[in-house]
């Protein structure tokens, strides 16, 4: 007698994404980054599915006041291209964080995420903002709706507000 194992795939119909608000103010990049990645992905729920979508949204605040450890601050350069030749740009993570600090944990949860087709939907679920606002309060109120009906809670490590 053969033992027939099924195994559960998530479709895309059936997920319901909800929004997390994550407070980076004080908080080691690195360590920040890896608990994003894991939202975007879907690791936290138990349906997760790697060729869907079963990831949440994620709403970072204060991304100007995340912390580095060691001599980061100092020594971390940050390299892009313009395209053209000799265009290699050079730019240091002290003057990344005054210039543009979204950009900053943006792109350290960029390269905490698979290198496949789904990357870039899955950054599209990043939204950063470098102060305390985010114009996203009406999903995060349904988000909290859809936790009360279902009786689901969110990660202990995370502020849903």
């Amino acid at each position: 007698m053969r033992k027939i194992q099924k195994t559960y795939v998530a479709k895309p119909a059936e997920m319901q994404p909800r929004w997390h608000v994550i407070d980076a103010e004080g908080k080691v990049l690195g360590r920040l980054s890896t608990d994003i990645a894991k939202i975007l992905q879907g690791k936290h729920k138990p349906i997760l599915t790697r060729h869907v979508v079963t990831g949440d949204f994620v709403i970072v605040v204060n991304a100007a006041k995340v912390g580095v450890t060691g001599k980061k601050l100092d020594q971390k350069i940050y390299y892009r291209h313009t395209l053209h030749p000799g265009g290699l740009r050079e730019t240091g993570l002290k003057t990344m964080l005054d210039q543009n600090p979204n950009r900053v944990i943006t792109q350290a949860v960029r390269g905490m995420l698979p290198n496949n087709r789904l990357r870039r939907i899955l950054l599209t679920h990043l939204k950063v903002y470098s102060g305390p606002n985010h114009p996203h309060r009406a999903q995060v109120g349904i988000s909290k709706k859809l936790v009360a009906s279902t009786g689901e809670r969110p990660p202990a490590t995370l502020s849903t507000t």
